[in-house]
């Protein structure tokens, strides 16, 4: 059964919390019994009445049904305490599971997977879930013992009746599988189209600026109109369904009624039965009728719960392409200098749908980076240079070839080891929602670190001039810094841990020139001992290095010092000409305007 297979994957989460269970289960069956005696003692009263009982007998049937309503409330309470608890407690299990899950997950899993379905997921998802996972088990079980200690009492009345007030409810069980089963689909249908509806409104949000610069407000909201109105649509019809179902139960439950006053009744004439009998029979039913359109409710939870669920294991089977299996044996030996870096006939290209051919980013790539030096990576846009960053702190696999640090293969050596040796910037600066200090010490640094990594990015004065120094928060993504700040404090997060690999894939790209030359000038300081490879569009900013490689087309067409590269006047020398060129162009329209104000003035 779908639902159960899908429904079976939280019962280890159940696991921990088993006393708490079966304690909350008790407690169910035992008020449901409790409270399935009333009736019973009615009857006895009202029969005692009519038989000429003194009004003693009443005062103590009437104190009795109170005392009996006491116990069951309070038994109520505990059981809902204790359901409810359970499964507060495994949703907040399962959230960290799967966000400690995602924390494994490579780069590829993220690149095609939306954020917003993700968010959809943890949130919206995990909330029906939980309701599966506590009030739906609490009330099926209710549901459950209400009708067997209900339909035993009415036996025990009359079983002729019982029988003739249960013919209506055979449909129940046909109804409820074909009902639950389009619920399961209708609302599985919902929770896919609120991943869409997230990840539209994550999307406006984090690039606000755009639409605005765009003056795109009213088509995106327009388009957000339209999602919304796809949900209100999906949701209706699933409502429209749940709406069939307790109408069309409450008719079998009303259907049975009318049969026990009608033939109950006639009973009653006939003195087959007594008035009491007769009451407490009719007060069966109704405890006997409401679980069966409960049971619908119910239902509607456990698939909507099962839907969930099977989104939710999406994430949690998705696998790693990247992976330490925790037995690597390999270790580094203390650096002295940096780490040497090889790259043996590397070949890489992004996962590529099966039967399509790959397009491959690198290919035969072969260089060596000593321990200590500082490489040079430049080529055009799309020539491989992030790829290449990427692959040495694994964030990629390469198909071909094979890539070492200190001779040590680095698919030998834990990742958490790994990384632990470098330190990188990428071409997106991400921050956090922190203060800039606490951005900046990310990754365990020390607040001597921090504030020398901060001068050495020519960050210092900027930190400076905020009210909070150190302590200001940042927006969101660092929002309320610019991009050459946002790339500043980014270069000073990874010197901050002092590491023996420093990767910068064009992390000055959004700093003015001047500024470059600043943060060069500290940065050779600042990586002495260490190795880096420096990628980047601009010359001025690999000009420095030990060794330079060009690439294009994802392979090494040139590689040497600056000044053998500018002699060969090949590639290089052609792309930094062109760079001369562009920023010569710029400094003239520049003078141009700055001319052109003063002579307005």
């Amino acid at each position: 059964m779908p639902l159960m297979k899908d429904l079976r994957r939280l019962f280890p989460f159940f696991r921990p919390y088993r006393r708490q269970v079966i304690t909350g289960l008790v407690l169910v069956i035992v008020s449901t019994a409790i409270t399935s005696v009333i009736p019973w003692l009615l009857r006895q009263g009202i029969d005692a009445m009519r038989a000429g009982a003194p009004l003693s007998v009443a005062w103590t049937v009437a104190g009795a049904i109170v005392g009996t309503a006491l116990i069951a409330g309070g038994m109520r309470y505990q059981m809902r305490n204790l359901m409810n608890g359970v499964s507060r407690r495994i949703e907040y299990d399962l959230r960290n599971d799967l966000f400690v899950h995602l924390e494994t997950l490579d780069a590829s899993y993220f690149a095609r997977t939306r954020t917003g379905d993700i968010m959809a997921r943890l949130t919206n998802d995990l909330g029906a879930v939980r309701m599966a996972a506590g009030p739906a088990i609490m009330y099926f079980v209710n549901t459950i013992a209400s009708g067997i200690f209900a339909l035993a009492f009415m036996l025990r009345i009359d079983p002729v009746l019982t029988m003739l007030a249960l013919v209506p409810m055979l449909a129940l069980p046909v109804i409820t599988v074909r009902m639950g089963s389009a619920i399961h689909k209708r609302f599985d249908a919902v929770q896919e189209h609120f991943s869409t509806l997230t990840t539209h409104a994550q999307e406006n949000l984090t690039g606000a600026r755009i639409v605005r610069a765009y003056r795109q407000e009213a088509a995106e909201i327009e388009r957000f109109g339209r999602l919304n109105d796809e949900y209100l649509s999906r949701n209706m019809s699933l409502v429209r369904l749940y709406g069939t179902m307790n109408p069309v139960f409450s008719l079998l439950a009303g259907l049975g009624a009318a049969v026990v006053i009608g033939l109950g009744g006639a009973l009653v004439i006939r003195g087959t039965i007594s008035v009491g009998s007769f009451v407490a029979f009719g007060l069966y039913l109704g405890l006997l009728t409401w679980p069966l359109i409960a049971l619908g409710w119910v239902i509607n939870l456990f698939q909507r719960g099962a839907a969930s669920m099977a989104r939710l294991i999406e994430i949690l089977d998705a696998r790693s392409n990247i992976v330490s299996t925790g037995l690597e044996r390999v270790h580094f030996a203390p650096a002295v200098s940096g780490r040497s870096i090889e790259f043996r006939d590397v070949g890489f290209h992004y996962p590529t749908a099966a039967g399509r051919e790959p397009r491959w980013i690198l290919r035969h790539l072969s260089f060596v980076v000593p321990a200590g030096a500082t490489l040079g990576v430049v080529g055009a846009t799309g020539s491989g240079k992030s790829a290449l960053m990427d692959l040495i702190p694994r964030l990629h696999d390469p198909q071909e070839g094979q890539i070492l640090i200190d001779g040590v293969p680095i698919r030998d050596v834990s990742l958490s080891e790994l990384r632990n040796e470098i330190g990188f910037v990428q071409q997106e600066s991400v921050l956090f929602s922190d203060t800039i200090g606490a951005n900046l010490a990310y990754g365990s640094a020390d607040p001597q670190s921090v504030t020398w990594a901060a001068g050495a990015a020519q960050m210092d004065s900027t930190i400076a001039s905020f009210p909070g120094g150190y302590d200001t928060m940042l927006g969101e993504r660092g929002i309320n810094l610019s991009g050459g700040q946002k790339q500043r404090a980014s270069l000073a997060r990874a010197l901050a841990r002092k590491p023996a690999i420093v990767l910068l894939d064009d992390a000055l790209s959004a700093v003015d020139t001047h500024t470059e030359a600043a943060i060069l000038s500290q940065l050779r300081t600042a990586l002495a001992g260490r190795t880096a490879v420096i990628a980047s569009h601009r010359v001025s900013s690999i000009r420095h290095a030990n060794r330079i490689i060009v690439l294009a087309d994802g392979q090494i067409v040139e590689e040497g010092r600056h000044d053998e590269l500018m002699l060969a006047e090949g590639r290089y020398w052609s792309l930094l000409r062109r760079q001369q060129l562009v920023e010569s162009i710029e400094s003239d329209d520049t003078d141009a305007l700055a001319g052109g104000s003063a002579d307005e003035s």
